[in-house]
């Protein structure tokens, strides 16, 4: 004799509850703390950060100290000297000087790097600063140059080789999009230069010179949203896998037994060889 199973009854049952595969509860396991070990890794960026920009800042607005001695040049990086406010003395050679396209808050125009000879006779490139493009000729802004010796402040700035506007320097046709030492050194035939140039600060321009003071000092410092997201991300995973994998073992389940004909249960045969079935009045 068989009775008829309520759906309600179905749904009760404990052991007929789908589960996803215990593949995919893994997985889900290692894409959490993939999560929220990028979201770590983005709190430690952002403190790096933060730090860089605190020692950029102090650098840039440091009393200008004379420019390291050759000797040091080469152990010169970007961690450890650029942006730093220098100062250095010599006779600038207008002849040897070198445009480098350029996009500033002035408009589109070019940086005006031009040779420092120091009394040692070492060479040290000056960007001078920016001068539109209606004044590329050197012969336009000649009461700018001065040619008696004189004293530049500036930062220190790292050689950029790569290239700059996604262009490559092109030296054979005199075509410069980036402030490449080297390159620019040995295209204008250029010995013992530092590996390095100097952005001129503010306020050194001379005439129709170049304008200085320029520098753009930017940082990006998104980390901390980078972090939230992660964390946010593995979160809201953490949350769907307590609801596929472990919500049903806190669910607490209540099975009552009443007999038949005890009260609140009414008693109904279906037919003559039909089971009993016991449904609440």
């Amino acid at each position: 004799m068989s009775g008829r199973v309520r759906p309600e009854a179905a749904r009760s049952n404990p052991a007929r509850v789908a589960r996803p595969p215990l593949w995919l509860a893994l997985l889900s396991l290692t894409a959490f703390v993939v999560l929220i070990g990028l979201g770590i890794w983005q709190v430690e960026r952002r403190a790096s950060k933060l730090e860089l920009i605190d020692r950029i800042e102090r650098r840039v607005h440091a009393v200008a100290r004379p420019i390291p001695s050759p000797e040091s040049w080469p152990a010169i990086t970007a961690a450890n000297g650029e942006y730093r406010h220098v100062a250095i003395t010599g006779h600038f050679l207008h002849d040897r000087e070198t445009l480098v396209k350029a996009v500033t808050e002035a408009g589109g125009g070019y940086w005006v790097l031009t040779p420092l000879r120091r009394d040692d006779g070492r060479l040290v490139l000056i960007n001078r600063g920016f001068v539109p493009s209606e004044q590329r000729d050197a012969a336009m802004r000649r009461d700018g140059n001065p040619d008696g010796p004189v004293e530049i402040t500036g930062l220190l700035r790292m050689t950029e080789p790569k290239g700059g506007f996604l262009r490559d320097n092109d030296p054979v046709h005199d075509r410069w999009f980036s402030r490449d030492v080297a390159a620019i050194a040995a295209a204008r035939d250029l010995p013992n230069v530092a590996p390095f140039f100097v952005d001129a600060d503010a306020g050194t321009q001379a005439g129709s010179g170049p304008i200085g003071g320029l520098t753009v000092i930017r940082f990006p410092n998104n980390h901390l949203i980078y972090a939230l997201t992660w964390f946010a991300m593995a979160f809201m995973l953490a949350g769907k896998l307590y609801v596929s994998f472990g919500g049903g073992l806190f669910r607490r389940r209540r099975f009552v037994h009443e007999p038949a004909g005890s009260p609140g249960v009414a008693v109904r045969r279906t037919g003559s060889d039909a089971g009993t079935v016991v449904e609440p009045i």
